[in-house]
């Protein structure tokens, strides 16, 4: 039986999406925009953090834990998006969001105002790790629930639809480097580093509430409404006995996009400035033009795979990785390329999974538990690949005394992504199939 997603892909034609559907897509999108917002700010200003919790450690040791307390936020990801997501299947996707986005808000808030170490002691940084976990719990479904929300809002256009998240996604991080930018061009160094950093995090709260005022108008979406009496009563246990191994297919798929997320936004900035000593203010630029470069390309990869089939091209974005991830990184390290250039290329060598990773995750489960799969996927693939990163790359060159050493990482995650894409082809095709078992689609 055909879903509306192998329709499409065999030339219907496409909707066009309506100012209402606009609409639920970006609201759906602001609690990303602001997750990866707080991703970006805590690697811009990691250094500053470090000193700020960390006084009594040397400036790399200082560095190498609050990428330490970064990773923890991710710790409890997982657990956050089990259980919220459990409830986002067994009652609806809107309650979900209305809280979360308060929750991490109020959270970034508050570690924008945590004392130093040297006003608290252990309790500041106590009270840091805490934020961190608390900020993480809620986290954990807020983008699964976004790709939940969309796809199943206008499931004909899905592939597109996840774009339009991530392009907004994106903002997030385009808004932080804009305040980082800010931030050092009206403070003077020794004033970034005392309070210039909170300011970037009290900024984000403030429009995560902002978020959570707009999101109170969300409706539900029309697929689980259909089967809202029908809505599985665990999802989690159904998830673990039916559909364990789209679970395990999607944390590896997802793995290249979580690595690179992890070092190009919130490693980068830090290893670039203090590691490889580029002009902090080249850094922010070239930041920038990686993301616009990644944003464009993830509309049009998204659109592209609601008419080509996904994993054939998450498999070709996954080899490109592999072979241009080194020479990139080595070129970063000699100088030898225009930093603007180079980090314009970094922004297009993901496009091709980034574009098309969610829409293939939440692809391979069908709408009674789609949003604790998405949410276990995302969430496990996250915090193994991407909230390390940063950890990992700082480790590696410590370890190796190879400034290249980063790329290894990367190479290694891209791997794991291009052997899962040979397993997608079997578990895709549920995306518009709101009863318990959906056919194949062949995507």
């Amino acid at each position: 039986m055909p879903t509306l997603e192998t329709t499409t892909a065999r030339g219907a034609p496409f909707d066009r999406l309506s100012a209402s559907q606009w609409r639920l897509i970006i609201l759906a999108s602001l609690g990303g925009a602001l997750e990866f917002y707080d991703f970006v700010v805590y690697g811009v200003f990691a250094q500053f953090i470090g000193r700020a919790f960390f006084s009594m450690l040397d400036p790399t040791m200082a560095l190498l834990l609050s990428f330490a307390v970064f990773a923890i936020g991710y710790l409890s990801r997982p657990i956050g998006g089990a259980v919220l997501s459990w409830f986002g299947d067994r009652y609806g996707r809107r309650r979900v969001f209305i809280v979360s986005v308060i929750v991490v808000s109020l959270s970034t808030i508050g570690m924008g105002l945590v004392p130093t170490y040297a006003s608290w002691g252990i309790a500041a940084t106590v009270t840091m790790v805490l934020l961190r976990l608390i900020q993480g719990f809620c986290l954990g479904g807020e983008l699964p629930g976004s790709i939940t929300y969309v796809v199943e809002t206008v499931p004909r256009r899905a592939g597109f639809v996840c774009g339009i998240v991530f392009f907004c996604v994106n903002s997030g991080v385009l808004l932080a480097a804009a305040v980082n930018l800010g931030v050092h061009a009206i403070l003077a160094p020794d004033d970034v580093a005392a309070y210039g950093w909170r300011i970037a995090f009290i900024f984000g709260g403030l429009i995560g509430l902002l978020g959570f005022w707009l999101r109170r108008k969300l409706e539900e979406t029309p697929e689980f409404a259909q089967m809202k009496n029908m809505s599985s009563k665990h999802p989690f246990a159904e998830l673990m006995r039916d559909y364990w191994r789209p679970v395990l297919i999607g944390v590896l798929t997802t793995a290249a996009t979580a690595a690179y997320n992890g070092l190009l936004f919130a490693h980068m900035p830090a290893y670039l400035d203090k590691v490889l000593h580029y002009d902090p203010r080249q850094v922010a630029l070239g930041q920038n033009v990686a993301l616009a470069t990644a944003s464009i390309g993830i509309l049009l990869v998204g659109r592209l795979g609601d008419s080509v089939a996904r994993r054939h091209l998450m498999r070709a974005g996954a080899a490109l990785l592999i072979v241009l991830t080194m020479p990139f990184y080595h070129a970063a390290v000699g100088h030898r390329i225009d930093l603007i250039a180079l980090m314009f290329v970094g922004g297009l060598g993901a496009a091709l999974i980034n574009g098309t990773f969610a829409c293939i995750i939440a692809d391979m489960f069908p709408t009674r538990v789609r949003f604790s799969g998405v949410a276990l996927a995302f969430n496990l693939s996250f915090t193994i690949f991407s909230g390390t990163a940063p950890l990992v790359g700082t480790w590696l060159i410590k370890r190796t005394g190879d400034a290249a050493a980063p790329g290894y990482f990367m190479v290694a995650c891209a791997v794991l992504t291009l052997v899962a894409t040979f397993g997608l082809k079997s578990l895709s095709g549920r995306i518009g199939e709101p009863g318990l078992v959906a056919a194949s689609g062949g995507r």
